[in-house]
């Protein structure tokens, strides 16, 4: 096998400052092998808020009210006809008008004169539903099918309305300042019932199917299907509010332009009331329009009816005058000429009073100065002047037959008029009689059988979309938040430290962990169960470096320390050991780390007789090392932990221990306790002849790192490196690409 090594010579320093620069520049731009590293490395925490808000998203689909709607279509016709195939009612057709436009129509639909009159038909001004658990209430009430009998209540919430109760309340009066409060009906025994106000001060009791009158209130409760203690909300709206949420639910438009077609819908929790409601609306629109088409029609019948006594007056006087006339003077004959001239006056004053007639009804819609009045009174005043002709002719005439000419014209313009008159008021009864309006429905009301809304699949997908997009957010605040050290050269650039080796991620120490945490399993030295593992292999590298550690100093021991707990410092301890010892060494390992040191499990070792025991009771230096199954590689242990580990460590003994260990071995290894945690480590560093720090990849800022420098060179102990355990390969690979990595040593066969 052929093996890649480190070394500290000048070419692997040019290498990783080229490898810098081309980072530090690839740092202008958007790196996505950052972007995609980063979300590898909080994939599990993605995937748990994204499936938290699918889960929310789900339960919000479930539990929502459904919405149904109802709609409907009307058609608005050009213009208003008479109906009832009558000819002879064509020419007051036009009394009727012409139709208003489509969107003034829909402002008609959404008025208070229509939703008014449905809001009294339908008694909305009056709430009175169930009163539900939070949350899941109504959505366990929708799923009951109880042949019409209550739910019984879950979890002891009595209270509440599970499913299957009902409430007709026909009448609720109030005093004025409950008008839209909420208020409380509570069922009692025996269909009785109590109502509460907002302040739970008692309104009204009594039985059901009876008025019940309080002080502050009236109701009348028709029916009551619920158990004793179910409480119903209640509430008397004002007709505003009551049309105000009518209108909010209501949706009219157009259905085509200029198609004079109106698509009306209504949307409700209720499937049944949607349509109801709807319906009510079409009715109360249908039944204003023909009112208002028969109201012009009616308006002229109330004038033509009020004119007609007095034009029966008028013919009666003429008629009497005439025939007295006649008495008095016997028999006159008019001559042919006076007929002709009788005639012409009669014709003429007919239409003087048709149009005076016609001013008049214009009058009450126009002004005088609207062009069809001016037309009418130009037509008068010509008429007039026909007269007057007229009247000058007749004044040449005798006078016998100036008087008779003049009450005969008289007793003939009356009749006419009369007549005429009264025709017309009749066909204007008859027309009023079969007006139809000029809008007809065309699809009455119903309601779809699925709900419009929620949208559960729509719902489940945003919060889907709405839950990754939060999860990106909590990785960037994370990664915003927590500024640590991700590869090596950091530590190199801000400290001015080599790394001496880079030891990567181990799946297989991983799981041996899992099982000592489990007590599934004993320790395990990685160097002898995974030969070939990655760690191993950078370990191996460690080994050649660590030659160029100890050049120059006077002991050959190296302490091994970090800066906090958890960074694998133990890990490095023994697995560099067995490395070591596998290549031929004579190898020590020391757990000094009196307080929590672990090295013994890992070999099967008692912890007792160990540095406590040689220091406190003057034990032999062989009965304190231990051989271990590795060949080459000792071991000695803690010993019993002791309530004063820094004072042991200082005393005399400890450091005469590692003088005799170093002569007996080639190299000693001091696993020490952490840096920033202690002052141990620093006592330690005096009596070795280089330390070496553990940093864990994405475990410490660089401000961290820096101070554990600094407090080891306040104890008099200049720290030779650092070791850069637990590096992420697959991640660096996504951010850098596969360049191979400066510190990453692979074997091939």
């Amino acid at each position: 096998m052929a093996r890649q090594t480190p070394n500290a010579a000048p070419v692997n320093e040019v290498h990783r400052n080229h490898a810098s620069s081309q980072r530090d520049k690839a740092n202008d731009f958007i790196n996505l092998g950052e972007i995609v590293a980063t979300l590898l490395e909080y994939k599990w925490l993605i995937l748990a808020i994204t499936a938290f808000a699918l889960a929310v998203g789900a339960f919000i689909a479930l539990v929502a009210t459904p919405i149904y709607r109802a709609d409907a279509m009307l058609q608005v016709e050009d213009k208003g006809r008479a109906k009832g195939g009558i000819a002879a009612l064509r020419d007051v057709e036009a009394v009727l008008g012409d139709s208003t436009s489509v969107s003034a129509e829909l402002e008609i639909l959404r008025s208070r004169m229509i939703l008014g009159r449905v809001v009294e038909r339908l008694n909305l001004t009056i709430v009175a539903q169930p009163r539900h658990f939070p949350i899941i209430g109504s959505a366990l009430a929708r799923r009951h099918a109880g042949n019409g009998e209550p739910a019984e209540p879950l979890l002891g919430f009595s209270s509440y309305a599970w499913g299957g109760e009902r409430i007709t309340m026909q009448s609720l009066e109030v005093a004025p300042e409950l008008v839209g409060s909420p208020l409380t009906l509570v069922v009692q025994d025996d269909k009785q019932f109590q109502l509460f106000d907002e302040d739970d001060q008692l309104l009204a009791q009594g039985p059901v199917g009876v008025p019940v009158n309080g002080e502050r209130a009236s109701l009348f409760v028709a029916e009551l299907v619920a158990r004793a203690g179910t409480r119903f909300d209640v509430a008397r709206l004002s007709q505003a509010e009551a049309i105000a949420t009518l209108r909010e639910n209501l949706e009219v438009r157009e259905r085509a332009r200029q198609s004079n077609v109106i698509e009306v819908a209504f949307t409700n929790p209720d499937r049944e009331q949607a349509s109801t409601i709807l319906g009510e609306v079409l009715n109360a629109y249908v039944r204003q329009n023909v009112e208002y088409r028969s109201a012009e029609a009616e308006s002229t019948l109330t004038f033509l009816e009020a004119q007609l006594p007095e034009l029966k007056n008028q013919l009666d006087t003429a008629e009497a005058a005439y025939n007295s006339y006649r008495q008095n003077r016997g028999s006159i004959d008019l001559t042919m000429e006076t007929q002709t001239m009788l005639s012409s006056i009669v014709k003429v004053d007919n239409d003087i009073v048709v149009l005076q007639q016609k001013r008049d009804e214009l009058r009450q819609r126009f002004t005088s100065e609207h062009p069809q009045v001016q037309a009418v009174d130009s037509q008068i005043a010509r008429l007039r002047s026909l007269r007057s002709t007229l009247d000058k002719d007749v004044s040449r005439l005798p006078d016998t037959q100036q008087t008779a000419l003049r009450l005969h014209r008289d007793v003939e313009v009356s009749t006419a008029l009369y007549t005429n008159l009264l025709n017309s008021a009749q066909q204007l009864r008859v027309a009023r009689a079969g007006t139809v309006g000029d809008v007809r429905i065309i699809d009455s009301a119903v309601t779809a059988r699925l709900p419009i809304a929620p949208r559960k699949a729509l719902i489940v997908l945003l919060a889907g979309v709405l839950g990754g997009l939060t999860s990106l957010g909590v990785v960037w605040a994370i990664r915003a938040l927590r500024v640590v050290v991700e590869d090596p050269e950091t530590i190199e650039r801000e400290l001015s430290l080599p790394v001496y080796a880079t030891v990567p991620e181990s799946k297989a120490e991983e799981e041996v962990d899992r099982r000592i945490r489990r007590g599934k399993g004993s320790g395990e030295l990685l160097a002898v169960t995974h030969p070939d593992d990655a760690a191993v292999e950078s370990l191996r590298s460690l080994r050649t470096t660590l030659h160029f550690a100890l050049l120059g100093a006077h002991r050959g021991s190296v302490l091994i320390t970090g800066p906090a707990p958890g960074v694998g410092k133990s890990f490095v301890s023994k697995n560099l050991g067995a490395v070591l010892a596998q290549s031929g060494k004579r190898v020590v390992i020391v757990d000094a780390d009196l307080r929590k040191g672990h090295i013994h499990k890992e070999f099967a070792l008692p912890r007792n007789g160990g540095v406590s025991e040689f220091i406190t009771n003057g034990l032999p230096l062989e009965s304190v090392v231990h051989q271990t199954e590795v060949e080459g590689l000792s071991i000695v242990t803690t010993g019993q932990i002791p309530p004063n580990p820094s004072e042991l460590l200082m005393h005399e003994r400890f450091g005469l221990l590692l003088q005799e260990l170093e002569a007996q071995c080639d190299v000693l290894i001091v696993d020490a306790p952490p840096v920033l945690a202690v002052s141990d480590a620093a006592i330690i560093g005096r009596l070795t002849g280089a330390t070496l720090l553990v940093a864990r990849a994405g475990r410490h800022p660089i401000g961290e790192l820096e101070q554990a420098v600094k407090r080891l060179e306040q104890g008099g102990v200049n720290a030779k490196g650092f070791v850069f355990n637990g590096l992420d390969m697959q991640r660096q690979r996504h951010r850098f690409g596969y360049q191979g990595y400066q510190y990453q040593y692979k074997y091939s066969a």
